[in-house]
């Protein structure tokens, strides 16, 4: 994208032109959305309603972070606390697509129910092209479901807008640089959540065990790059596997969960190579894992590319 300033004011046009009433956004804080929220905010002001999910699979402190984030950019915010109601749904879910395409539904029953209440008939995405090419459909094979398009369903009452939806990753940063958004460099993390990181049934237990190993994975990533020890990836994080192994704790046998480290360098996410992070940095990653987390006895890193791999695991 060579003209950002063109694409922001055509864009803002646009979208003046298809909204009429009042527009409802799902915004998680992440690049995509929260830019895509500025836009729209741009083009018919307090006539959009920002809602942010609570849907139980946010990382640690999230929620928190994201609310203060959308407030101090001028949004319209309603905050909704879902979990309850996604756990309940995932409930036994194990196979990924199943999972992605459940949390889809269940966002837009969320946006649906909150829709109502301000009378919005717009619903805006920010989906990009990755999005819907991974996505499949008419000629392209399903790579994964991205939970706002294969979730999506046939009877959804609302208009959908998808401001961003021509764009690949490192042009949405672009318009985000040049709206001064805080959130320009942050990394991806994925519409459904830890929900895809937990691989198998993502129990509100198995969820709290991974989101304490991926704050601990993202905050010594963060402080090795600080200190000049490696380049920051691209997108880093942990998954917890389906799978347990034997470990030791003290002089007993211990049975236990396994955590993976990926961490990945990318231009626009289609395509990625596993980054070659420092011995002494994965050490000390799977220490603290382990001290911090006792349910977890094994620690292991992804040096996998993609392809053949995808960047996430589910």
């Amino acid at each position: 994208m060579k003209d950002v300033a063109g694409f922001i004011d055509q864009s803002i046009a646009k979208l003046k032109q298809e909204i009429k009433g009042t527009a409802i956004i799902a915004c998680s804080g992440g690049v995509d959305s929260t830019t895509a929220a500025v836009l729209v905010n741009k083009a018919i002001g307090e006539k959009l309603v920002t809602v942010f999910v609570d849907t139980g699979y946010l990382r640690k402190g999230e929620p928190e972070h994201v609310q203060e984030l959308l407030k101090n950019m001028g949004l319209n915010l309603d905050f909704v606390d879902a979990s309850v109601e996604f756990y309940k749904a995932l409930r036994g879910v194990i196979e990924p697509e199943r999972k992605r395409k459940i949390i889809g539904n269940m966002f837009i029953k969320v946006f649906e129910r909150e829709a109502e209440k301000v009378h919005a008939d717009t619903l805006i995405q920010g989906t990009i092209a990755p999005d819907w090419i991974e996505s499949g459909g008419q000629l392209r094979d399903v790579i994964k479901s991205h939970h706002n398009v294969g979730g999506l369903p046939e009877d959804m009452k609302m208009k959908l807008v998808e401001p961003l939806r021509d764009l690949y990753k490192d042009e949405v940063r672009k318009v985000a640089r040049h709206l001064n958004l805080d959130i320009s460099e942050k990394q991806p993390f994925p519409g459904p959540g830890l929900a895809v990181r937990v691989l198998g049934e993502p129990t509100r237990e198995r969820t709290e065990i991974l989101r304490e190993a991926c704050s601990i994975v993202e905050e010594e990533i963060e402080a090795a790059a600080d200190r000049g020890e490696c380049e920051i990836p691209w997108q880093y994080f942990a998954v917890l596997l389906p799978v347990k192994s034997v470990g030791v704790r003290g002089d007993v046998r211990s049975y236990g969960e396994t955590i993976v480290i990926r961490a990945v360098g990318s231009l626009d996410g289609m395509t990625a190579s596993a980054s070659p992070l420092p011995y002494q940095l994965l050490e000390r990653i799977s220490v603290r894992v382990t001290n911090t987390t006792p349910e977890v006895v094994r620690v292991v890193y992804d040096v996998t590319h993609k392809p053949p791999g995808t960047i996430e695991w589910e």
